[in-house]
């Protein structure tokens, strides 16, 4: 059985919608077993083998077999937060926790669905994914699809994902998902605008300067 660990946040929904359209009533959609959880759960599930395949933090994926495709924003995505204060990690948090180290930024750090409520409700904050656009003029990656085993099946999975220009979401599952966290269909299609999947040269190349600017500053510490 294929264990799939998925970050339970909505920035996934796209493509957790994706896998219930493409696996049904196949010997794959049988197989298939997911486990959601917060990203640093799923790094710590990742990293033990308890899971074949997952969306893990960026942080967490420099010496990973990894596909091209993760979690992206060009800028201001809205739900990676830091509200100005003593510092303060969000424990569901790996790459975002350690972006506001790289950034040089105090405060507590929100993330997730959380966050993007905070925002939504007009709470104060400091978009992360944008001051490092600012910064650096790339995209910044949060996570990236890596896998354990089944390498070939997994990366045909992300190849076709990131084939396709537009995610359709149905009505129904865009209002349930909505409701759970108590915004409006209409926020949650506006905050998936701000994220994308594919990672080009750009992610990349923004990637490995996150990385290398991460491990300077734990040696350093």
């Amino acid at each position: 059985m294929l264990k799939f660990g998925s970050i339970s946040y909505l920035n996934l929904l796209p493509f957790q919608v994706y896998m219930k359209r493409r696996t049904p009533s196949t010997q794959f959609a049988q197989m298939l077993r997911w486990q959601r959880a917060v990203p640093s759960v799923i790094n710590r599930r990742f990293r033990r083998h308890e899971i074949d395949a997952a969306f893990i933090s960026s942080i967490a994926s420099a010496k990973a077999p990894c596909t091209d495709l993760g979690i992206v924003a060009d800028g201001a995505v809205r739900s990676v937060l830091l509200i100005p204060g003593s510092r303060q990690d969000d424990r569901e948090s790996a790459s975002s926790n350690a972006l506001a180290q790289v950034l040089g930024l105090e405060g507590r750090v929100l993330i997730g669905d959380k966050a993007l409520v905070h925002y939504l409700e007009g709470g104060e904050g400091i978009d992360l994914a944008e001051v490092w656009k600012e910064r650096t003029g790339l995209p910044f990656v949060f996570a990236r699809l890596c896998y354990t085993r089944n390498g070939k099946k997994i990366r045909r999975l992300a190849r076709d994902f990131a084939r396709r220009e537009r995610h359709r979401i149905p009505g129904y599952l865009l209002k349930r998902a909505a409701a759970k966290r108590d915004i409006s269909p209409r926020e949650l299609q506006w905050y998936l605008e701000h994220i994308d999947y594919r990672l080009g040269w750009k992610e990349k190349k923004s990637l490995q300067r996150f990385l290398k600017a991460a491990r300077r500053l734990r040696m350093e510490n």
